[in-house]
């Protein structure tokens, strides 16, 4: 993607918190979707919010962005605080990016933006200039003249994207922004969001890509069932499972009472079964490999392959959840 300038103008926050939300709880009915999140996200992060599908990652940036009122907890972005009486003070300093493409498929690029930017109450040369330093941004210049119905889904998240970026907001919040899309122009959106931290604007940035978080956050939050069970940088994250190994083997057979037979193993601390896969999370793994072959062939287990894996952050969401990261 060409680079541009486009957080010239945006605001400062050289003091104190971009994002803070304390205890954020919402329930749906008997089910409680979000338990107690609290975060924090300085000037110039990237913080990964990480969990599997269904976990609560996209009810947490709905409080954020003011789209949700949280049954508790409370939501400051950049010292105005998100409510029902003030929050439009605070939603003007958001960028949000939902998980669904949220453009006009009959209008051009150019029309797309132009309408966003009046919805951010930007008009005469200051929208035209931000409209063209977006289409920069995006790779789109050359394409602007053209329906977003023509476009392949990279370049509408692309696009998608830098609707959300037309007001140069202090905080960028990222739904999953990257599903479905090609590797080019996943490749490209990453580029992007990493010169986004550079810059100065704050970024939380929701996946359940482990090598999404590793590449562009500076700090991660893994969520499941609604609860943030850790947070930190990769290596604070990582040091979680001291010196425990991850053992990936594709096999064939009855890999559920495998992987539970696993689990005595001494020096294994977690075994699960995910797509005709075993993992394990073990001290030593390569020490392991035999017993761990030798237990496959006694339980009529075939191993195609083994990958013994050092810690990352996928080895930390199985030692904490006990599971393999879910899709």
């Amino acid at each position: 993607m060409a680079q541009a300038d486009v957080t010239a103008t945006a605001r400062s926050t050289t003091t104190g918190a971009v994002l803070e939300c304390s205890g954020l709880t919402r329930r749906f009915g008997g089910r409680v979707a979000v338990d107690g999140v609290s975060l924090r996200i300085a000037p110039g992060e990237t913080y990964g919010l990480l969990g599997p599908n269904g976990a609560g990652k996209t009810t947490v940036i709905r409080m954020v962005c003011g789209l949700l009122r949280p049954d508790a907890g409370t939501v400051v972005v950049a010292g105005r605080t998100m409510s029902a009486a003030g929050g439009l003070r605070a939603r003007e300093l958001i960028g949000y990016v939902p998980q669904e493409v949220a453009l006009y498929p009959d209008l051009t690029a150019r029309e797309n933006l132009r309408f966003f930017g009046r919805m951010y109450r930007l008009r005469g040369a200051r929208l035209n200039r931000r409209v063209e330093a977006v289409l920069e941004l995006v790779d789109l210049t050359e394409r602007a003249g053209e329906r977003v119905e023509s476009f392949s889904g990279g370049m509408r998240r692309r696009l998608n994207i830098g609707a959300g970026l037309l007001h140069e907001p202090t905080l960028l919040v990222l739904d999953e922004p990257t599903v479905g899309v090609d590797p080019q122009s996943r490749h490209a959106i990453l580029e992007s969001i990493q010169r986004f931290g550079r810059s100065g604007m704050a970024v939380l940035y929701t996946t359940h890509y482990m090598e999404e978080a590793e590449r562009l956050c500076d700090r991660v939050g893994i969520i499941d069932h609604g609860r943030l069970i850790a947070e930190g940088t990769h290596g604070e994250l990582v040091a979680q499972v001291a010196e425990r190994d991850t053992i990936k083997l594709v096999a064939t057979g009855d890999l559920a009472t495998f992987a539970v037979a696993c689990r005595d193993l001494a020096g294994v601390h977690g075994a699960d079964t995910t797509d005709g896969e075993v993992h394990l999370l073990a001290d030593f793994g390569r020490r392991l490999l035999p017993a761990v072959l030798e237990l496959a062939d006694r339980r009529g287990v075939t191993v195609r392959s083994v990958q013994v894996i050092e810690p990352d952050l996928e080895s930390v969401f199985l030692h904490l959840t006990g599971t393999a990261l879910r899709e």
